[in-house]
């Protein structure tokens, strides 16, 4: 059985850690408010935009451009998000993890070496140049401080590549952001446009809370529930089915085509971002609770090993003065 003195430099380490826990949890938790706010700032606008697009690309016949076409995949490229630091779960892991499964996918068709990589952050960077995958550019500074010119600039050199058939897909791979206990791993087609994927978005959110606890985690299983007990999950029906256009069909597409490519990658930039302080938060929640619990087990073990040795010196006492 360890000494008091061990014991007691055990309570007092763990004591040490938990005030760490406990201040990264705080700290991930203003984060992930300020995240929170970018993503509700941000996201009517890009949705209404994606919806009004792909209803008219989906409605008008003569609406023809490149960017939805779809041709057999011999070059793509993947947009991988993930965070520069660690301690937040199994956030970067996964991420990390659903890229080698789309990696070998294309390694069987094409080969890894017709794979582009696009690193949103140092981990995936790191990993993917150990790999020896094909890594264009480095963007860590974007997973810590979200930038729409360097999403833009991004976007508009993917749309060039798939433009000029360097690439014929690209694929976007993030965690959605859901709650602050839920975040789906996602793997997203950005190009070409699809336009079947309007009918099957997942818009649900709650983005008014950062506690991350088991009734925050089954608020969207319920909030899915009442929809379908008040008919809300009935199909959606087109915003307009005879549009009219204005100045041209192609003027109008090559200024929103660009546009919805931006919001699209500026968004999954944000939901990463939102989903790593998120992920942090839970982790050193759960960390500090870990330690909470250790602590009461240390602190038993403290109070029955000095009364231990209290009981022991009094039997000695007790003892001498018989024999006495």
């Amino acid at each position: 059985m360890p000494s008091l003195k061990e014991i007691k430099g055990r309570i007092a380490s763990v004591n040490s850690t938990r005030k760490i826990t406990s201040a990264m949890k705080m700290v991930a938790s203003s984060k992930l408010h300020h995240a929170q706010v970018a993503i509700q700032n941000m996201l009517p606008y890009e949705e209404l935009l994606e919806h009004i697009l792909k209803s008219f690309l989906a409605a008008e016949a003569e609406a023809q451009t490149i960017y939805d076409q779809v041709r057999p995949v011999k070059r793509a490229a993947l947009v991988v998000f993930t965070s520069n630091s660690s301690l937040c779960g199994g956030f970067n892991a996964n991420t990390i993890k659903m890229m080698l499964n789309a990696v070998n996918e294309y390694d069987k068709t094409i080969g890894r070496d017709n794979v582009e990589i696009y690193p949103i952050g140092r981990k995936v960077y790191e990993k993917a140049n150990k790999l020896g995958l094909k890594v264009q550019g480095e963007f860590s500074a974007l997973a810590d401080k979200p930038n729409v010119q360097q999403c833009i600039e991004i976007a508009m050199e993917l749309g060039k590549k798939f433009a000029e058939g360097e690439i014929d897909k690209v694929e976007l791979i993030y965690h959605h952001f859901k709650s602050a206990g839920s975040q789906v791993l996602t793997r997203k087609t950005f190009l070409p446009i699809d336009v079947e994927s309007e009918l099957n978005a997942d818009h649900e959110r709650d983005l008014t809370s950062v506690v991350a606890t088991k009734e925050s985690q089954e608020y969207l299983k319920k909030r899915g529930e009442r929809q379908e007990v008040r008919g809300e999950n009935e199909e959606v029906k087109p915003l307009n089915d005879n549009f009219i256009v204005e100045p041209d069909m192609d003027t109008v597409l090559s200024q929103l085509i660009p546009k919805l490519a931006h919001l699209a990658l500026y968004t999954a930039l944000l939901d990463s971002n939102a989903s790593e302080h998120a992920a942090r938060m839970v982790a050193m929640q759960t960390a500090t609770d870990n330690a909470d619990e250790l602590l009461r087990e240390l602190n038993l073990q403290y109070n029955k090993s000095r009364q231990q040795a209290i009981t022991s010196e009094l039997l000695d006492i007790v003892g001498g003065s018989v024999n006495n």
